[in-house]
């Protein structure tokens, strides 16, 4: 009988691994977009229309390309579009978080310290809040402020700043970054989906009827293109953030986003000038510096963790407790806080390690059921954990885990068998 979790874990994988390969694209066109607008240079035999144009050497073949503000006179037969890099990273990155966060949502989305959530409602606050986030930044994009390039973008980050602080207030750490993050790819695929690309068919369009073409699409597309750029580098940040509870455990990571999402203005900043062919602005990098340093020391505040008498306190959800109650639950608690508690406690005390990796705990009987999964599939199924076998785990230790699982498994529903 194939085992759901195992399935379940491969298909987080899968999705996983199509949401970076689709990143890749659609960040790789953007950047390479973005250098070769900026870069572009005047000619004398320039086309009617034309901005500029740029030679490029390639994998052993030269490139000559122009760009046109507004539209060639006349309508080219082949025309490609660059938009499914896009779609692709949205509608792959919503798939993994509904598999790791909305399904896992027990572990990874709730925090009872923060917030008596059920499940559902945090599935409720996760998806409003990215649909909510669009339609103020569009609202605000589609205003006066939108001819005031540099007051909008201050107001889009004081936007993303008190999501950051929301989403604090009543996810775990890992979910707040992960959602901010979430909350920002989504303004930008929109932008795509809803304005740049739309705007573009409308020029397509008066073109094949014979129409001039309205310059204002360009410059609409545009503002929102320039936004895309400056988001990419914080995006993928707060992506890869999970993996280091420095960055997402802090009592101050809403900050440390609001820092990084600076340092992706500092960065691209430099290269974006530099691609102008104009001197590189140099003091991005010491700006840059400064930044990370500021983050390094929020990293250092208090993590936001439970204490162990809050978590031996802590009411159990309905799964919780059908895997404190299952048959070997005994002989689990025996063996996860003496051969993963060294590292994966409050108070770390093996050598070299300051805390708990992920901020997972692994201490109380609260703390060991609500991983129950990670245990099984980390320490159970495999022999991931402990790394190394540095606590010299059993056979017959991991033997007991797997045991404790499917016994808990049996009697669970099928629906929340899949997830736990």
């Amino acid at each position: 009988m194939l085992d759901i979790a195992i399935i379940w874990d491969w298909i987080a994988f899968a999705v996983r691994w199509l949401h970076v390969i689709t990143a890749m694209a659609w960040i790789g066109s953007s950047f390479y977009f973005v250098a070769l607008d900026l870069g572009l240079k005047k000619a004398p035999d320039l086309p009617k229309g034309a901005h500029g144009e740029e030679w490029q050497v390639h994998g052993g073949g030269f490139y000559h390309i122009r760009k046109f503000l507004v539209a060639p006179e006349n309508m080219p037969e082949h025309l490609v579009w660059f938009k499914w890099e896009s779609y692709s990273t949205w509608l792959s990155g919503a798939a993994l978080l509904m598999v790791v966060y909305w399904v896992g949502g027990e572990l990874y989305l709730i925090d009872p310290a923060k917030a008596d959530l059920a499940l559902w409602q945090g599935i409720l606050i996760s998806a409003g809040s990215l649909t909510i986030g669009w339609l103020v930044y569009d609202r605000l994009c589609k205003s006066k402020l939108g001819e005031s390039p540099t007051l909008l973008m201050l107001l889009l980050f004081a936007l993303l700043v008190a999501m950051g602080y929301g989403y604090n207030e009543i996810f775990t750490g890992r979910a707040t970054m992960l959602h901010l993050g979430a909350f920002t790819a989504t303004i930008m695929t929109a932008n795509v989906f809803f304005i740049i690309i739309p705007n573009q068919k409308i020029v397509v369009a008066d073109l094949k009827a014979g129409r001039t073409p309205d310059a204002k699409y360009g410059k609409i597309a545009k503002l929102r293109s320039t936004h895309n750029n400056y988001l990419t580098l914080p995006v993928v940040f707060l992506m890869l953030s999970n993996h280091y509870p420095l960055a997402f455990a802090s009592e101050y990571n809403w900050l440390i986003a609001a820092l990084v999402f600076l340092m992706g203005v500092t960065i691209r900043h430099y290269f974006n000038t530099k691609h102008t062919g104009a001197p590189a602005p140099t003091w991005t990098w010491l700006a840059t510096a400064i930044l990370f340093v500021a983050i390094i020391q929020l990293s250092m505040a208090p993590l936001q963790q439970d204490t162990w008498e809050a978590s031996e306190a802590r009411p159990l959800t309905q799964t919780e407790q059908v895997f404190a109650n299952a048959e070997g639950i005994d002989d689990v608690m025996n063996i996860i806080p003496g051969r993963c508690g060294m590292c994966h406690a409050r108070e770390p005390f093996y050598e070299g390690i300051h805390w708990a990796p992920k901020g997972l705990h692994l201490e109380t009987k609260a703390d060991v059921v609500r991983a129950a999964k990670q245990i099984y599939l980390q320490a159970g199924v495999t022999n991931a954990m402990p790394p190394a076998n540095v606590s010299f785990m059993e056979e017959d230790e991991r033997k007991k885990i797997i045991e404790w699982y499917k016994n808990a498994r049996e009697q669970l529903p099928f629906g929340m068998a899949a997830t736990h």
